[in-house]
């Protein structure tokens, strides 16, 4: 038995060093795929980390864990409903740590996001997100989220504002068909931003067009009475 440790030492660290090799070759993969797709469309592409940035601090997702950074980030401007967004996507990290001594553990998140630096003065936060268990298991003890006309639409979706009119007058049934056909990541309206994000996964480079599509089409379809008194 003794014999065979010192290969069996030897295959772990051949796998490990494989593992990192792959891994080294697929995120150089990405980076030029995101550089590629910035570069077509015309935005900025900064691979290195950023550990602060003010476009993300506004939002819950980005202040979980600890090591948290930033890195393959695209930045640009999107246009919606005739303004040029100031926008930024990419990539995000952090990481928990749980346990102590033998049992201590630490897990690395990772997933994608768009932020966009909304074009209206004042906008109430608002967050959109698909329904979950938790959310269902809440409802019976009665926290409520915003319940709306469409049955199904408050079956599959979690509607939270403090501004409860605005969140009528802006999930209208235009934005409720809008939201049902295309199931979009969580929608988080924070401090005059919105982004875009499921906090747990990551887009593949070829979906991030796509979300910047989601975001613009979410933004065209603002009522236009919404958006006057917004901009008033």
């Amino acid at each position: 038995m003794h014999e065979f440790f010192p290969f069996v030492v030897v295959g772990f660290i051949a796998l490990a060093i494989v593992l990192a090799v792959f891994g080294h070759l697929a995120a150089k993969k990405r980076r030029e795929a995101l550089a590629a797709f910035a570069a077509e469309i015309g935005w900025d592409f900064d691979p290195s980390s950023r550990t602060h940035d003010s476009m993300l601090a506004p939002f819950e997702q980005f202040q979980r864990g600890h090591s948290r950074r930033a890195f393959n980030t695209l930045s640009g401007t999107l246009e919606a409903r005739g303004f040029e967004c100031d926008a930024q996507a990419g990539d995000f990290l952090y990481k928990r740590t749980s346990g102590s001594g033998k049992n201590r553990r630490t897990t690395t998140y990772r997933f994608s996001y768009l932020v966009l630096d909304l074009p209206f003065r004042s906008v109430p936060d608002l967050l959109i997100r698909r329904e979950g268990l938790f959310d269902k298991l809440t409802s019976v003890l009665g926290f409520d989220d915003i319940d709306f006309e469409s049955e199904e639409f408050s079956r599959k979706f979690f509607v939270k504002s403090r501004d409860r009119k605005f969140a009528y007058d802006l999930v209208d049934p235009r934005m409720m068909e809008f939201l049902l056909a295309t199931r979009p990541p969580r929608i988080d309206l924070e401090a005059g931003f919105l982004c875009m994000t499921d906090g747990s996964s990551r887009w593949e480079p070829n979906q991030f067009g796509r979300q910047f599509e989601t975001a613009r089409e979410f933004l065209d379809r603002w009522p236009a009475h919404l958006v006057d008194r917004l901009e008033s």
